[in-house]
């Protein structure tokens, strides 16, 4: 079986795990203590199903999924809990064994045996608990999400887990389950934040009983317990909504640790990316997503886009066009994220032995990562563009392509500009003329021809060095040539910049302007160089560990090479 590869000695830089512990808010950004910023690039790994024991234990050893998600470049889980794991003794000291054996899992059992057979008969509550373990020896950020009361398949209006006072959902058993939860993991290493709840949701939802009564109550239970924890807040409508808090802040005894969370997938807005013309419906839920939780950053406080994700078979257009437009969104907001999710399968998923997850990074066996492409994208926003620890470095601009999950790269004075990874990026400047220019230069981009590759010049006043961002998406940039002709900058199936007409603009919904999406982005990313630098003083990871796991390339990340890299 092949291997990963990727360049050891800077991938703790890159993921931001040396961080000082524990972590604080400051304004709209999580910093360490000793004040850098620390970019949560996470991806879910589920524990609140039928079993209450983490997927995918029966493919491979804990420590081995804890080593390759680091790997893989993400530098913490969203690890799930049910409440009642916490607050039925029953349920909490029945075996993994028991667990399975009561849910005729036997198959799934025997491969738990074999990969993890220290936690066979362990108890439930001790079983997550060697999960956390796991997740905080391999040096992984965790944070624990309370996603349901009942253990099972969330969500669904009535399923009676959705909103404070449901079947299942006691508020006062909730408030004893987190104050638990805070306690047991109080000092545990890398345990950074809990997150309250997933998805308020249901005909009970109110703002009355989510303010008033119990989510700032939460709140404090949590950090009473555990004064080192970022405490998450989620909002209604399957955390898809804080319109309330425009006219109402959140009241709480404590400061510099409260992040609010926000979910956003394709298929929110239904069949809109696939049925619709995608810039008009990119422009329109952008502005929603604003509205409705995103000006939380404008107020000073974190935004945890907890959960995102796509088909990864790539079979869903619908999925695929929505993708575009959420990269370029949170490039340009720079938020921190969980991709939803880790798993290929389940071992039982509302009543079906062996699901298969589609929007799972793991194949159903957990042997192969399902779609490489879609990693490579998101593998440019695993590190911060900026931030507290950023400001004393030059402050610049990159392009970035969310189709491809690059950004523009000056390779020479005279050859075209191309798309590479973003710690390759030109750093621009752009200016209220809206001019581009190569930072420190007086090199400014320019279109000179349709369909031919865009240039650099120092003649920066004449035609086509005026790019502004058109359609609804913003996200078009587009000049006029001296004979009056708009063009659009594009990217060629050879990753050239190009220039050619503007395509997708409105009404066609069959268009996908992909190529033609660019966004400006504000960054403070050191160069690859600069990079390496300062990387001699980090500690490299092991990899042995890499022998069993298939291999990925990450174009997006700093580059590729076959360990270990000498400096």
């Amino acid at each position: 079986m092949v291997k990963v590869k990727f360049l050891p000695v800077l991938f703790c830089l890159f993921i931001g795990i040396t961080a000082a512990q524990p972590l604080w808010t400051s304004s709209r950004w999580i910093i360490d203590e000793s004040g850098q910023r620390v970019k949560l690039s996470c991806v879910n790994w589920p524990s609140d199903l039928d079993t209450v024991v983490a997927e995918g234990l029966r493919f491979h050893s804990v420590d081995e999924i804890s080593q390759q998600i680091r790997d893989m470049g993400f530098n913490c889980v969203r690890l799930t809990w049910p409440l009642f794991l916490f607050t039925n003794d029953t349920l909490a000291s029945l075996t993994v064994r028991e667990s399975f054996t009561n849910l005729g899992l036997n198959e799934a059992l025997e491969g738990i045996q074999a990969h993890n057979p220290s936690i066979i008969d362990l108890p439930l509550i001790n079983a997550y608990q060697e999960v956390v373990a796991s997740l905080a020896r391999n040096n992984v950020l965790i944070i624990l999400d309370n996603h349901t009361s009942k253990p099972g398949w969330c969500c669904s209006n009535n399923d009676g887990n959705g909103f404070f006072g449901d079947k299942y959902f006691d508020p006062n058993l909730w408030i004893q389950g987190l104050t638990k939860v805070a306690t047991i993991f109080n000092d545990t290493k890398n345990v950074v934040a809990m997150s309250l709840r997933n998805e308020l949701r249901g005909p009970r939802q109110n703002l009355f009983g989510w303010y008033s009564r119990y989510m700032q109550k939460g709140a404090e239970a949590v950090h009473k317990a555990n004064p080192n924890v970022l405490v998450i807040l989620s909002g209604l409508s399957y955390d898809r909504d804080f319109r309330f808090l425009h006219f109402k802040r959140v009241k709480l005894t404590f400061s510099s640790k409260l992040v609010f969370e926000l979910h956003w997938y394709g298929f929110s807005d239904r069949q809109a990316w696939e049925n619709s013309n995608l810039n008009q419906v990119c422009g329109k839920v952008v502005r929603d997503i604003m509205r409705k939780g995103g000006f939380l950053l404008n107020r000073g406080y974190p935004l945890f886009i907890s959960e995102f994700g796509v088909d990864m078979t790539g079979s869903n257009v619908n999925d695929n066009r929505y993708l575009d437009c959420f990269l370029g969104w949170a490039a340009e907001q720079d938020v921190d994220w969980a991709l939803w999710a880790l798993q290929g399968s389940y071992y039982i998923r509302e009543g079906t032995v062996g699901m298969d997850e589609k929007y799972g990074v793991y194949n159903w066996d957990w042997s192969q990562i399902r779609n490489q492409t879609v990693l490579d994208k998101i593998s440019a926003l695993q590190y911060p563009f900026r931030g507290p620890g950023y400001e004393g470095r030059h402050q610049h601009k990159v392009l970035f392509h969310p189709s491809t999950g690059l950004c523009v790269k000056k390779t020479s004075w005279s050859e075209p500009l191309v798309l590479h990874p973003c710690s390759e990026a030109a750093s621009w400047g752009y200016s209220p003329q809206q001019i581009l220019t190569i930072t420190g230069t007086y090199f400014c981009l320019q279109a000179q021809k349709m369909g031919e590759p865009a240039k650099l010049t120092i003649l920066c006043n004449g035609a086509g060095t005026k790019w502004e961002t058109i359609s609804n998406s913003k996200m078009h940039l587009s000049t006029t040539l001296e004979d009056g002709t708009r063009i659009c900058l594009a990217a060629d199936s050879n990753n050239t910049i190009i220039t050619e007409s503007c395509i997708c603009l409105e009404k066609d919904s069959a268009c996908d302007p992909g190529r033609q999406w660019f966004k400006i982005v504000d960054s403070a990313r050191s160069n690859k160089i600069s990079i390496l630098n300062e990387a001699r003083s980090i500690t490299r990871p092991s990899n042995h560990h890499l022998q069993s796991f298939p291999q990925v390339q990450f174009k997006g990340m700093i580059f590729v090479t076959t360990p270990p890299y000498k400096l």
